[in-house]
């Protein structure tokens, strides 16, 4: 990442966005989707449905279909997945690319209430072609008011499915009692307090509220990254998230005044992924790693970590790397002592970037 930096090239920019829409069943994703892509903002947006999905995008904004794909009458590209998310990208990455199909600007993914948005965002990182065409922009959960509480106490997906996310959109709070609407959403900011909560009404929505979550370029402003990284705790301590309601689901911050070599890093990363992969939901952070001229961004899913990028420079006074976990039975101490215990063996060697 260093070098392409050094020769001018933005390792973050110039990539289609990608936002995965997910939520339970009965949510109201294919309601949200279909009021957005009413939206002349959205014009040059590409959709693709998973084929287990509850209902089809509204059929009044249907002008014209082939098997693979549908034409909405805003010029939107719709794509049923028939196959392999991989295989679905690459060829309408080719088919834009050979202007068979509108030269679309961003993508979303509707997954199916039962899915798990994992695979999908590591897809992403994973297959080296679609990782140089397309970026993750983030992932949007919608959960239902009325239906809500309960799925988390029961299921697995939904929970995961709020762990996940970037945002988090409520729905149904039109039908929904009051007090179940304030206890749905103290259970998801326990679950994922660095997540966007807000609340959204048979479908009603601003593009701004799904679009522009992550970040798009090396030379992102302070609020820029302070939105992609949400909000943290003042201090080096962090909130916790223990007991029943969350079901080993944890949420934290690790705060460390000395910066990492690259070596350091990436062992500590490895060590991590290899031994707890499937109980590290999500992880995003900016690292101070020595050498390098503003701050390393490491996110990732599980055992998939997107390439490290540096920033053009830090967003505030504040050089401490701050790296934000959600995790299922894994305690705090346990990556902090990890993480201490790798930058203190490496402290000193080389901070040459692995890239």
């Amino acid at each position: 990442m260093a070098a392409e930096q050094l020769s001018g090239r933005d390792p973050l920019a110039g990539r289609i966005p990608v936002t995965v829409i997910t939520g339970f069943l009965g949510s109201g994703k294919t309601t949200l989707l279909s009021k957005l892509l009413r939206h002349p903002g959205m014009n040059r947006a590409a959709v693709i449905i998973n084929e287990f999905g509850e209902v089809g995008i509204d059929h009044e904004l249907v002008q014209s279909s082939s098997e693979q794909t549908t034409l909405l009458d805003n010029g939107c590209l719709c794509c049923v997945l028939r196959s392999d998310l991989q295989e679905t990208l690459r060829e309408l990455f080719i088919r834009r690319r050979s202007g068979d199909v509108i030269d679309f600007d961003r993508v979303f993914i509707e997954t199916s209430g039962m899915a798990d948005p994992a695979p999908v965002a590591q897809t992403l990182v994973s297959d080296t072609m679609l990782a140089a065409h397309f970026r993750l922009d983030g992932v949007v959960t919608l959960a239902d008011a009325v239906n809500g509480s309960e799925q988390l106490d029961t299921l697995v997906e939904p929970l995961k499915q709020a762990a996940l996310a970037d945002r988090i959109l409520v729905t149904k709070t039109d039908i929904a009692e009051a007090d179940a609407v304030r206890h749905l959403k103290q259970r998801l900011r326990e679950i994922n307090p660095q997540a966007l909560l807000d609340e959204v009404v048979q479908g009603e929505i601003a593009p701004a509220q799904l679009t522009g979550i992550g970040l798009a370029r090396a030379r992102a402003d302070g609020d820029e990254v302070a939105r992609w990284l949400g909000p943290l705790p003042a201090g080096a301590e962090s909130s916790v998230v223990t007991g029943s309601h969350t079901r080993g689901v944890r949420s934290f911050c690790l705060w460390f005044d000395v910066p990492f070599s690259w070596p350091a890093l990436t062992a500590a990363l490895q060590v991590l992924t290899a031994m707890r992969g499937p109980d590290l939901l999500r992880v995003k952070g900016l690292v101070n790693v020595e050498g390098e001229p503003g701050p390393v961004v490491i996110q990732g899913v599980q055992h998939v970590f997107h390439p490290p990028a540096t920033l053009a420079a830090w967003p505030g006074d504040d050089r401490r790397t701050r790296i934000v976990f959600i995790t299922r039975n894994i305690e705090r101490a346990a990556i902090d002592s990890l993480f201490t215990a790798v930058g203190a063996i490496g402290a000193g060697s080389s901070s040459e970037s692995p890239n």
